[in-house]
């Protein structure tokens, strides 16, 4: 079958897979908008540092306090902590803050703990590591979380990781991106559910918020997530957050710091409109990434780039996923959902959520792949998947890239192809 000449690429793993096409298929490769490059990351750092946002410097912020923690995001999420917090311990230890009570702590939430290389790897720099305390978040741990009751609004339980909780300085870092769920993610996101028990997580991810139309990418307004996370920053207190926006080659494209909700409200009023790419029409062959390493590490983490596209995916249409699921399947709780799809189908599987207060562990990451299953037909690619947990996916396993694109413009009888090479990073939206 004859193709183009030069094949697109996608994201996947740490590289890149060539995307051939067949020859008749008109492509339409959507990226978010090219943001400049901060020229000297450390200088801007510094300059953040210094220069806060609805804060003191961070200098005086640390000056007269006795401990500090700074929260850092699991090995999801691809934030160049490298970068910061080798310049913010020192900045505490300046201010007086002794290196022994200057922890860091792993912010995640419900997932696996970080350790050793991976750790390492995370983290970025050997001088934090073998200066101060790094420690992972457990949520299952009764005894490692300080009750503050319930919020106001919703009655969601609020539990906080305490060494978080009673350091005298706390910090949240993070990465701003699009998420399926809570609008954006980064600043009060990192808290909760970040180094939220599990009661806490579980109730964010109740049938009662993930149904709820607002709780969508890139919308804050009205989100019940994003106003229950901004509730529970202020039950908590005095609180900072240092947020990072970074393109498609993984690079500093801007950075805040200072109080934890301006100085994330201004790292995502700079990404909103580059990351949102309107469209004129829908498309019945979407195909899309998990956006690479490290997120398109598990299957768990692979189906939040199945809902970023939905609004550009015509009804019927056919969705392909690319995702290397480098380390296998996800959680065995997620594994357990998935199952409970499969045997109870779609419509019964929801049923099964809605009268539950609080979700079972992971398997509100199988209640969002019920959403594009509900537009269209998912298909995925991938080089990391076995045996029956192939099967346990609930979507259709293709070999061939350039066939199953075949097949979906023989189905729809449309050769326009819409292709998302980094995925989930990336929000289209149809513009009528």
């Amino acid at each position: 079958m004859p193709m183009q000449d030069e094949p697109i690429t996608i994201n996947y793993g740490r590289g890149h897979l060539a995307l051939p096409l067949p020859a008749h298929a008109e492509p339409t490769v959507i990226r978010k908008q090219q943001l400049p490059k901060i020229a000297d990351p450390h200088a801007a750092i510094a300059d953040v540092l210094a220069n806060p946002i609805d804060a003191a410097p961070l200098a005086e912020l640390a000056r007269g306090k006795s401990s500090a923690c700074i929260l850092i995001c699991d090995i999801t999420r691809p934030v160049p902590n490298h970068l910061f917090l080798r310049p913010m311990i020192e900045t505490m230890i300046a201010a007086g803050i002794p290196r022994d009570r200057i922890s860091v702590l792993v912010a995640t939430g419900l997932h696996r703990p970080n350790l050793g290389d991976e750790l390492a790897e995370l983290v970025g720099d050997p001088w934090v590591l073998d200066n101060v305390r790094v420690e992972n978040h457990y949520a299952r741990n009764e005894e490692d979380h300080v009750d503050f009751g319930f919020t106001a609004t919703r009655n969601t339980p609020v539990k906080l990781d305490k060494l978080f909780v009673e350091a005298d300085l706390r910090i949240a870092t993070g990465l701003v991106e699009p998420h399926f769920m809570a609008g954006w993610s980064g600043g009060r996101k990192v808290i909760a559910p970040g180094v939220a028990h599990h009661e806490t997580i579980r109730t964010f991810h109740s049938a009662r918020f993930m149904e709820d139309p607002l709780a969508v990418q890139c919308n804050l307004i009205g989100n019940p997530l994003h106003e229950e996370q901004l509730e529970i920053v202020k039950m908590l207190g005095e609180v900072y957050a240092l947020n990072t926006v970074i393109d498609e080659d993984r690079d500093l494209v801007c950075v805040t710091f200072g109080e934890i909700i301006a100085s994330h409200a201004a790292a995502v009023a700079f990404v909103s409109d580059a990351t949102r790419v309107g469209l004129p029409r829908k498309f019945s062959t979407v195909v899309t990434s998990s956006a690479g390493y490290p997120l398109d590490k598990t299957y768990y983490q692979t189906i939040k780039g199945m809902v970023t596209p939905l609004d550009i995916l015509e009804p019927g249409g056919t969705l392909i996923m690319v995702s290397e699921c480098s380390e296998g399947f996800g959680s065995h709780e997620f594994r357990e959902a998935q199952a409970r799809l499969i045997e109870l189908g779609p419509e019964r599987f929801l049923a099964t959520l809605t009268a539950k207060s609080l979700a079972e562990i992971d398997e509100w990451q199988t209640e969002m792949q019920l959403k594009p299953m509900r537009v269209g037909r998912i298909e995925l690619y991938t080089t990391g998947l076995a045996g029956a947990d192939r099967d346990l996916t609930g979507v259709a396993m293709i070999e061939d890239l350039t066939d199953a694109i075949t097949q979906s413009i023989s189905r729809s009888g449309d050769a326009r192809v819409a292709i998302i090479p980094e995925g989930p990073y990336v929000i289209p939206q149809f513009a009528a």
